[in-house]
């Protein structure tokens, strides 16, 4: 079967060409090519794919066009993105892919989208995702699937799997993402992209986020090249940066020193990978070993408690959405319009409600048993996902509660482990799928250690570079 027939790119030989942010922001500074030119194209790239990717709820095109005529100085000036529809964007409604939000203007942005813009990039809209960010795949009642760029009958993942479908299909060079237990690094490994989820507290919050227990949202972008999402935290760190972590800075290479690097394949409850995704983790530690890292394999070194806390945890936010969603989203909330999913996720949090206190007590304890395994290893190796990503409706909103809580426990088994921890990962394209969907591998280090993850990914990335769906 040729698997490309069924590929869906944007690419052209337009002002954007096969450019990454970094490249195109340097266009334009040297006035090779002017923002309005880049944005223009970036525009007729999706309204080319869109209606088949499905990955975009909202146009914000004429908005787009004037601010490029004087794009905001930055790292990535005048260069075109998306924001994921969970945050507010001046002069667009934020509805999270659901019924159950009214559809409202908004007049400011919130504080990160204003981070985000300070780095020069121009939104040219929001990206789909399912129901509230609450599961693995971009599917929801509202908004309809987003479709796999590599293969259109696939998922992209989810959360953030209309930002990843935009910039794998070649729309844009980076897209915002946002990450609670894996959607920023979930579409990055369906997708074919650079995901990083970084610790908590290096980026500026999603808004009231602050008020949970433990704090496992986490703002970010997924990007085609390592150097783009390099030069994305560079910049962010110039409008604010953590006192509390160490800083990131400039990273343009590979770093020299050799790591011990833990490689594991199975998951939590005790079973194997899928052979595909086994065979592509082992075979990045092979080639780790050739750049000469100690590799050792090991168990998994989390306990399946810690992901069914997870779940609880989840399912509180879910909770918390459906009976004071009106605080969240204000005025014209109504939760009885709310998908299955999110109504199931809410019930499972009530059932342990009386083990309140002891779980969350674990969940903050969490932080300190990850970081200690890192006094045997500087990076953690694993399959970013348990099996390739599947089709479309596999675990969409049609699925029954308890089939789909399943399915995606099962396919989720490797992520939440740093939103938990509020350590960074990232994942990497390493791979593709018997179905031409591509495969991520997880890297993952200790809280605060963004650096030593990029210089390790710009050294596999120099090793074997990753194709675009042009190749």
């Amino acid at each position: 079967m040729n698997l490309k027939i069924n590929q869906l790119h944007a690419y052209s030989d337009d002002f954007l060409g096969t450019m990454d942010g970094v490249e195109t922001a340097g266009k334009i500074a040297s006035g090779k090519i002017s923002a309005t030119e880049v944005v223009t194209a970036s525009i007729d790239r999706a309204k080319k794919v869109n209606p088949t990717l499905n990955a975009i709820v909202t146009e914000m095109y004429h908005q787009a066009l004037e601010k490029s005529k004087t794009p905001q100085p930055g790292i990535f000036s005048g260069v075109p993105s998306f924001i994921k529809d969970t945050e507010n964007v001046a002069g667009a409604p934020t509805r999270y892919s659901s019924h159950a939000v009214p559809v409202k203007i908004k007049k400011k942005s919130c504080k990160f989208v204003r981070q985000f813009h300070s780095l020069g990039l121009i939104c040219l809209g929001k990206s789909n995702l399912p129901e509230f960010g609450l599961t693995a795949t971009t599917e929801s009642v509202a908004t309809g699937a987003a479709r796999n760029p590599w293969n259109l009958d696939y998922s992209t993942g989810g959360s953030s799997g209309g930002s990843a479908a935009l910039v794998a299909a070649g729309v844009v060079p980076l897209a915002h993402g946002n990450d609670g237990g894996g959607s920023i690094r979930i579409p990055a490994a369906c997708c074919g992209l650079v995901g990083l989820k970084p610790t908590r507290g290096r980026l500026i919050k999603v808004d009231g986020s602050e008020l949970l227990p433990v704090g496992i949202l986490h703002q970010g972008i997924v990007s085609r090249t390592v150097r783009d999402t390099a030069a994305f935290y560079e910049g962010a760190e110039k409008y604010y940066r953590n006192p509390k972590l160490p800083e990131i800075g400039r990273v343009l290479h590979p770093g020299k020193k050799r790591l011990r690097i833990g490689l594991f394949t199975e998951t939590p409850f005790g079973t194997q990978s899928h052979a595909e995704t086994t065979e592509m983790v082992l075979d990045t530690g092979k080639l780790c070993e050739r750049l000469g890292h100690a590799v050792t394999e090991i168990r998994c070194p989390f306990h399946e408690t810690v992901i069914a806390d997870f779940w609880w945890y989840w399912g509180m936010m879910a909770f918390m959405i459906r009976f004071v969603g009106f605080y969240i989203v204000g005025s014209g909330f109504e939760r009885s319009k709310m998908e299955d999913w999110g109504v199931g996720l809410g019930r499972l949090f009530q059932k342990k409600l009386c083990k309140a206190p002891s779980i969350i007590m674990r969940l903050k304890g969490f932080e300190k048993i990850y970081n200690d395994i890192f006094r045997d290893y500087d990076i953690l190796l694993s399959p970013t996902l348990s099996h390739p990503a599947p089709k479309l409706g596999y675990i969409g909103p049609e699925i029954p509660f308890d089939t789909a809580l399943e399915r995606v426990g099962n396919y989720c088994a490797f992520t939440p482990f740093q939103n938990i921890s509020g350590a960074p990962a990232i994942s990497l394209p390493m791979g593709f799928s018997k179905n031409g969907v591509p495969m991520g591998v997880q890297f993952a280090a200790t809280t605060g250690m963004e650096r030593l993850l990029l210089e390790l990914a710009y050294e596999i990335e120099e090793a074997r570079p990753w194709p675009l769906l042009t190749d």
